[in-house]
């Protein structure tokens, strides 16, 4: 099931990435109770994201894994989602 919710951990390293985050923000985006769905503790566990600091002023940031994750999805994403466009247009153009 891990490598199913690679796109998700994806997008939330992607989104702390962007910018600082605070670990309130994070949990209230990210957390879930679902047992199947544990996009916020494999990115701790796989080392992709820490949290840093004590009390309010936690914040959460990406590790040097978690950018190389990035950097490693990103390029075979994009390029599927380029095919899955492509395809979308020949289908609606009827070829």
């Amino acid at each position: 099931m891990t490598g199913d919710l690679d796109p998700l951990i994806f997008d939330l390293v992607e989104w702390i990435a962007r910018e600082p985050r605070s670990y309130a923000d994070v949990i209230d985006a990210w957390r879930t109770s679902c047992p199947r769905l544990t996009v916020w503790e494999d990115a701790v566990d796989r080392g992709f994201v820490i949290r840093e600091g004590a009390g309010a002023g936690t914040r959460v940031l990406v590790t040097p894994a978690g950018q190389a994750f990035l950097a490693s999805r990103a390029a075979s994403w994009r390029a599927v989602s380029a095919r899955a466009a492509s395809g979308a247009t020949q289908a609606n153009s009827g070829n």
